[in-house]
């Protein structure tokens, strides 16, 4: 029964998902009726899911329910709608967290088939492959000829942190000063907001979990600046892979702070078009970082030096 309920739950946030393109895809507005017996039609599903669907949506404040009239959009601005779909994906990726873990830890090989997973998790088709297209977009699995997939190298050794490092200190520099970079203002003023709000809390607040996800997005910011594709396209997969698979590491607190405010006078840089000495301290800043990264591993806390913020 409990794996009925599990089943009932993934095809209602799929279906909510649906809704949410279906939205997109006809450009409709805040306020818009969405009539139950067309959209179960149009999902060839009945209208028990698709009322279900629509709660979730509601509990999201994308629908609203009016008495005797149905549901009607609320929100109809495509990055919040982009957002909800977020949202529902992280509802969809418990299973997809459960896989990912398990690689981490070695618990299952390289090379995984769609009904290896089904058996080894108890779980439908349809949740498992929900679950690998997450971890695909995080580029995280590969799918191979056939039906295998692959997961990618991960996070989950000095070597491999180190490589990376050694990767980002090549590409992340390019991409500030490759033809036509363009920093977006309101995400880097968000992004600064973020910092600001760490760089204040008390000794000790910033958790290695919180500091990896400030960072990620800061360094996906950069690459989705950069005008070069392939630089684009290669740095936000290396980063999603980071977000998603590198484990926390304990650094000191005062060594976050410095990271934070190395990326906001990256911030400062950009926003006065210097370019050139942007990438110049993304350097620093990354040196500095695998330097972090490896007295945390030695457990070793040598003084860094640094100019003043300004």
């Amino acid at each position: 029964m409990a794996e009925v309920r599990r089943n009932a739950r993934q095809n209602h946030i799929a279906l909510a998902k649906q809704v949410l393109d279906a939205v997109l895809e006809h450009g409709l507005r805040a306020g818009d009726h969405l009539p139950e017996q067309r959209f179960s039609k149009v999902c060839g599903v009945s209208r028990t899911p698709m009322r279900a669907a629509f709660k979730l949506l509601e509990s999201k404040e994308i629908l609203e329910w009016r008495e005797e009239e149905g549901f009607f959009l609320t929100v109809a601005e495509p990055d919040a709608l982009a957002e909800a779909a977020r949202g529902l994906e992280d509802m969809d990726g418990s299973l997809a967290a459960r896989i990912l873990s398990d690689r981490a830890d070695r618990r299952i090989g390289d090379v995984q088939s769609v009904s290896g997973l089904v058996r080894r998790y108890n779980a439908s088709r349809h949740m498992v492959l929900n679950a690998l297209k997450i971890l695909s977009r995080d580029g995280v699995l590969t799918q191979l000829p056939g039906r295998a997939w692959a997961f990618q190298p991960m996070f989950d050794s000095p070597k491999a942190i180190d490589d990376s490092f050694a990767m980002r200190l090549t590409l992340e520099p390019q991409a500030i000063t490759a033809p036509g970079f363009a920093l977006d203002p309101k995400r880097a003023g968000l992004m600064r907001g973020q910092m600001d709000e760490l760089l204040r809390s008390r000794e000790g607040a910033i958790t290695a979990a919180g500091f990896l996800r400030v960072d990620t997005d800061f360094h996906g910011l950069i690459a989705e600046c950069c005008r070069n594709r392939f630089l684009r396209g290669t740095l936000l997969t290396h980063h999603r892979l980071r977000q998603a698979t590198q484990k926390d590491t304990a650094i000191p607190d005062f060594r976050l702070r410095q990271a934070l405010e190395e990326h906001l006078d990256i911030l400062d840089s950009l926003e006065r078009g210097q370019f050139d000495l942007a990438a110049d301290q993304m350097t620093l800043h990354l040196r500095r970082s695998r330097n972090r990264r490896s007295e945390a591993a030695t457990r070793g806390f040598a003084p860094m030096m640094r100019g003043p913020r300004r």
